[in-house]
């Protein structure tokens, strides 16, 4: 009987460690700058709700200001974000399923095309997301996708001490 509880525990651990690797949000780390194309970018991509855009730049130049609708997106509207954020590295988590909108904040960037349009669904499966792709649809973007590594290593940790669990049953009554 003891055996079987072993089985059982390995069997729930092996389970964990896959359903946690497919369900790995992605860090999207966007270079904010006047010579990326954003939007090229972002419309290869698929966003997931757990997500999270990193948009990286030299503060002080630029910030990211976050749009309420597609009106002020297409408008270059500012006047009534919803966030607004200038430290050089300003985390987004997306939250739920939708579309956002973000452009730069200083004077005259919008108009010149600094700004992203991204289209976030539901769901965890990330089979159909490139997560480790840094290459860019457009050439003149610097934009990059990374996978969340802490939590890929926990699950090749369970993984790996499911299986050695798995050896032992053979060893030990």
């Amino acid at each position: 009987m003891n055996g079987v509880y072993k089985v059982c525990l390995v069997m729930v651990l092996y389970a964990l460690a896959l359903g946690t690797a497919g369900t790995l949000a992605a860090k999207h780390v966007v270079t904010w700058d006047l010579s990326s194309d954003m939007n090229s970018w972002a419309k290869g991509k698929t966003f997931k709700v757990g997500d999270q855009l990193v948009f990286k730049y030299s503060s002080g130049l630029h910030s990211v200001v976050e749009l309420s609708s597609e009106k002020e997106y297409k408008n270059c509207d500012i006047g009534n974000a919803l966030d607004s954020k200038s430290s050089g590295s300003d985390e987004f988590k997306l939250t739920k399923a939708g579309t956002r909108y973000f452009a730069c904040g200083t004077m005259g960037h919008c108009d010149q095309g600094m700004k992203v349009q991204i289209k976030t669904v539901a769901g965890t499966d990330s089979s159909d997301q490139d997560s480790s792709s840094s290459t860019p649809s457009s050439t003149t973007s610097t934009t990059s996708t990374t996978s969340a590594a802490g939590v890929q290593s926990v699950a090749y940790l369970l993984l790996i001490f499911a299986l050695v669990s798995t050896m032992s049953l053979f060893y030990v009554d």
